[in-house]
Formats: C-alpha cells, structure tokens, sequence
C-alpha cells in the first residue's frame, strides 16, 4: 500500500495580512497543481513560534522566513532565524523573501551556508512559487540510483551475462532450491545485476547515477564527498588508512577501536602509538580514552599523521571531538573518526554534534546499524581539504568488490532519503520509546538501565562525554541471572535477541525500526523473568586487561613473517613462562570485550599470559581470536628471533 507523504511548508512573517495572504495563495496553489508531495502551507507569527513548531513537527519539510520579520526589535532577524533552523535541523530546506537585492547580499552575508533560494515578497507568483517547492522536495527526496535500477528490473532484459542465477531463472521452478527464490522473492533477484549494465553506472568509477546518489549523501550529511561501500565500515577504515599513511607512518589510535582498525595498521604498514581506553570495572565496559591521554599523546607525537577514535563507542559513549580535534588539526594531525555506530546523528539535535560537525577530516558510518540500509551498507565522509581523491579512490577500487551487490547500493540511496525526510520525526519517537523503555525496566525491581554517571570511570567523568540515550545497557545483577543464561532465556521463551552483553549486563539497541509493540513485549518478558527472580549471584567479574606494553617492530613486518607456534599453557596449565618476551605474530582479541590483548609487533609479558589463561579457564563463553588451536590447545604464533633480527624496522623500537 502506497502512503501520500505530507510535507509542510512554514510561512514565517510578523506581517498577519501579508501572511494571510500567501497562505491563501500557496494553498489554493497546492489545490489546483499536482501536488505529488502533499505539500501543505501553515504560517507562524514570530520566530519563536516557528522554532516551537519546527521542534514539535517532523512533517516540516520547507520553511519560509519574511525578511521584514521582527526588524524593529533586530533587523537581522530573518538571517539569525535561519541560521538558528538550519543549527537544529540542517535538512530543512529554507527560503527568504525578499524587498530587493540589496537585502539578498545581507542575508548571504550572515547565512548563506543556511539558506537554499530566495522569492520577492511583493509578487505573488503563487503557481510558480508552488513549483519551485515542489521541485525542492523532489531533489531532496531523489533516490536516483534506486529509481534506476526499478526502471531496469521493469524493463525485463534477457540476461547473457552474470550473475549465473540470471535474475533467478536458475531457481525458479527447481524441485531442490526453488524455495530460494520464493524466500528472498522476484524483485530482489532481478535486481542482483552486475556492471555489464552501463545504466546502473560503476562503484569503482561512478559518474551517473551512484555519482549523483553520492553526492545527495554529502549534502545530507553535511560532508564535502561521500562514497558509498558495500563491504562495511569494516572494509572503509582500511582504505583510509590506506589513503593516508605510508609505511612506517606514525598514527595515535584508541586501543578500544574495532579490529579492522587495527587490521588497517596491519595493511599500511604503520606505525602505531596505542591509547589505553578508559575502563568501568564494575560492568566490564570499555570507554572513550580519557582526553588527557589523548592530547598528551598529540603532544608528545608531533610526528604523528593520524589521530583515529571511536564515537559513539558500542555501549553509546561519545567524545566531546572539538577540543580534541583542535589540538590535532593544530599539530598537522588529520582525525579520523569511526561513527559506525552513530549514522544517525545528523538528523535530530539530541545527537549532535556528530564527528563531521566537530571537525574530523574523515568519518565512516555502518549505515545499516541504525539507520534502514541493509547489512555491509555503510558511507565514507570525506572533509579533509587536502583530500587526494586519485590516491583515494585507488585504495577504494583495491577493496572493493568488481562486483558489488546493487541492492546494497539502493539501500542506501533509500536509507539516505529517509534519513532527510522523516528522519527527525523517527528519531522523535525513538527517543520516547527509549525513555518509555528504560522507566518500564527500571520499574521491574530487578533490572535497571544505566545512566551515563553508572557507565563512565573516575577517569573521564569531568571529559564531556554525553551517551547516546538509544542504546540501553541494563544491569542485571539482582536477577540471579548469568547473562548467558538471561539471553537464552529472552532468546528461546519470548523470541527476543539483544544486541550483546557482558558478565553482568545485556544492551538493547533502538533504532529508526523500533516500534511500541516491541517494547511492550520486551517490559513484559522483562517483568516475567523479574517475577521468578533467583537468589543474587556473585559474579565472576572479567579480569582487568593488562595495559599496553610496548612494540618491537611494526605490526605489518610481524605479521608477515613465518613465525613459531608456541602453546598459552605449560605442561602444568599454568602460564607458558616461554612466551614472556617475545614478539606476537597476530592480534589476539578476547570477545567480548573486542579489545586487542596483542597485536602484532607487541612483547609478551606476564601479565598478558597470565591474563589470558585466566580467561581461558573462568570465562568460557568468551571467544579467542588470533589464537591458532592444535588438539584443543590453544597456541600463540610469535617471531622467531632470527626473523626479528632481521627487521629493518625493529631498530625505531630498541
């Protein structure tokens, strides 16, 4: 079923008959056109008036300020009105009426980064005023390489080239796999194509209609480019870092970032310098790094060409990134910030300022974690103003797939025009749900949803750090519950699966898809499981990772070289004393928390032997990456000393 969109145009004017009057007009307009958008016309007497029905309406689309509004008392109050709209809901779209050219040069003056056209108050074009804004809602809502390929689909080619399905005709009818093709449906196969179809246009050297989606993209979130990925944020952080450093480069990174952060230092052969993170022992939750740490670092580093952190991280704990980014850009230090979890920022003032607002040069988005793109969807912005977009593009084209799904393409096109078209209103209602949400958990007796003041450490309290109220970390320690134990139960007896967990929480993750319904069934799972409590638990509290020691060459050179396979535990399972300095070969990741013990390059000292046989022994459920297992047996794969002896760049260690 097909739903007529609204979108409403505010008319801004102190001036009440001339305010009617256009009111009139442009509603007689919208009558007697095609009015594709539902474009309807409400007026607002003074500024404020209008500020309080831009906050309180998600439908506002366009909004239209008189530049005779409110002069006796500021006459630049039309230019302070738009710049004051445009700081709270960017995507808006604004025009300024106008009494002569003279006034159009003061109002470019004051906000022409805010303001998108202009009108002249004394005509009364009202037909062509109408178009103008149709058309405005039009670009804004283009979904050009979705449309493109609806247009192709529905054109029903013969397929004689790839992909081998053939726009599902090898499934179709099949006794063994037809299933297939009624699961994932007809649409979504036509539409698997491949870059034999010039019409689509290419990811690897966009210049039609994944060029123009792109710069829609830009535009909507406030970048100068944006590139579309179809491998993930994951996939985009390497090419990055692959644009920016040269081996043997040097770069400051927080040690709590994602793995394929520290697998781009791997690729580009840089040098790292880690940032120990903050660290909340009683939840096992790993933070921002505290800022001092970070601007000491950028002090201490002037050399450094890249500064890398995460906001928000995954339990929603964002930096205060101005200051930081100052301090960096001062340096020559370009900032790249991973926002995979934070998509969503840029479409309603409660989130903001997001990475790009606060300076960063680059900034990589997993558009399909809460916005509606699907799986592998992300986007790289780009602000760097000595961005090379040549050497850019040849990482990008490295990574990426000659064959990309283009169903992944559309769905960011579409994620993007939602995001500008009713993304405040969604955000709105997700940001109720979540303070309805977290009162009905709180309300259980049993479990309560942390607070920012629950989830920092002593050592960031006084940082800025503000949480994003979307994602709700629980508490559920007088459930008697394992975590383990309370997602089985969530899982298997009321059909819900929460995003992740540790020893003694669980998170929930809200997004522009979450919906009353599924809170209500969640506070009532929650209030069941509260009422057949267990007696308290004591619980087996994660050991504290050990701080990071030192490298003894670079990560790339260890991590290519053959290296020796020596077991985590000696013949009595205590810590193998052998491995204490050596130099790892891999990065050892303990899941959860995802935060690399090892990383290639690194010495081995007692405290990380010890640590990770501690965990191998009390946290079970826990996930060992970068250990190689022989017989059950897990190995840690290090240098041999004749292969470090022989590193050239192990004498920048000694």
């Amino acid at each position: 079923m097909t739903v007529t969109p609204i979108s409403r145009v505010l008319v801004v004017s102190d001036d009440a008959a001339w305010l009617a009057d256009r009111l009139a007009g442009l509603g007689a307009a919208a009558v007697r056109l095609e009015n594709p958008y539902g474009l309807t016309f409400v007026g607002s007497a003074d500024a404020q008036a209008a500020l309080e029905a831009i906050a309180a309406d998600g439908e506002i689309q366009i909004v239209l300020v008189d530049k005779r509004l409110a002069e006796r008392r500021s006459r630049q109050a039309a230019s302070e009105l738009a710049n004051r709209i445009n700081a709270f809901r960017p995507e808006i779209s604004l025009y300024v009426f106008l009494e002569d050219d003279d006034q159009k040069a003061g109002v470019e003056e004051l906000a022409s980064h805010a303001v998108d056209g202009y009108f002249y108050r004394d005509e009364t074009d009202f037909h062509g005023w109408f178009r103008i804004l149709s058309a405005e809602i039009a670009e804004k809502s283009a979904t050009p390489f979705y449309d493109r390929l609806k247009q192709y689909v529905r054109m029903a080619k013969d397929s004689w080239h790839t992909p081998g399905h053939s726009g599902g005709d090898s499934l179709k009818g099949s006794a063994w796999v037809g299933e297939f093709y009624d699961f994932v449906g007809e649409n979504l196969l036509r539409a698997d194509l491949s870059v034999s179809v010039p019409m689509l246009d290419s990811l690897l050297h966009p210049t039609g209609v994944i060029a123009e989606a792109q710069m829609l993209a830009a535009k909507a979130f406030g970048a100068r480019k944006t590139y579309f990925a179809t491998n993930g944020t994951s996939t985009s952080n390497k090419v990055i870092f692959q644009t920016l450093l040269a081996p043997g480069n040097k770069l400051l990174l927080d040690r709590n970032c994602h793995k394929s952060v520290h697998h781009g230092v791997i690729l580009s052969g840089a040098r790292p310098v880690y940032l120990d993170s903050s660290v909340n022992r009683r939840y096992g939750i790993f933070g921002p790094v505290p800022k001092a740490t970070v601007l000491e670092a950028i002090e201490a580093n002037p050399d450094a060409r890249v500064l890398i952190l995460t906001s928000c991280t995954y339990d929603g704990l964002r930096y205060d990134l101005a200051p930081i980014v100052e301090a960096a850009h001062a340096r020559g230090i370009k900032v790249i910030v991973d926002e995979a979890w934070y998509g969503h920022a840029r479409f309603h003032p409660a989130f903001r300022p997001t990475a790009l607002e606060s300076g960063a040069d680059y900034v990589t988005q997993s558009t399909h974690k809460v916005l509606s793109a699907f799986s592998q969807a992300s986007m790289i912005h780009v602000n760097d103003p000595g961005f090379d977009e040549h050497l850019f593009r040849e990482n990008f084209n490295m990574h990426a797939s000659t064959s990309p799904q283009y169903s992944l393409i559309a769905s960011l096109d579409v994620a993007r025009k939602q995001a500008v078209m009713e993304g405040y209103r969604i955000l709105e209602r997700t940001l109720r749900l979540a303070q309805e949400l977290r009162q009905k958990i709180n309300s259980t007796g049993v479990f309560r949803v942390l607070e920012l003041e629950d989830l920092l450490s002593e050592e960031v309290r006084e940082d800025g750090i503000t949480l994003d109220p979307t994602k709700l970390t629980v508490d559920i320690s007088e459930s008697g519950y394992t975590a383990d134990e309370l997602q089985q139960l969530l899982f298997e007896r009321f059909n819900i699966q929460v995003e992740k967990t540790t020893f003694n929480t669980l998170t929930l993750l809200l997004t522009m898809g979450t919906t009353r319904s599924k809170v209500s069934r969640l506070h009532d799972a929650m209030l069941r499981v509260a009422k057949d409590r267990r007696p308290p638990r004591v619980f087996s509290r994660l050991p504290e990772i050990p701080r990071f020691t030192r490298l003894a060459c670079l990560p790339r050179d260890a991590f290519y070289e053959g290296g020796e396979r020596l077991p985590l535990l000696d013949d009595d399972g205590r810590p193998n004393p052998a491995l204490v300095g050596r130099v790892c070969c891999d990065q050892v990741v303990p899941y959860p928390p995802g935060i690399p013990v090892l990383v290639p390059g690194q010495v081995i000292e007692e405290t990380i032997t010890s640590y990770l046989a501690r965990l191998q022994k009390t946290q079970k459920t826990i996930e060992m990456h970068g250990l190689a297992e022989d017989g059950g047996e897990f190995m840690v794969r290090v240098l041999k000393p004749e292969e470090l002896e022989r590193l050239p760049g192990r004498l920048l260690f000694s």
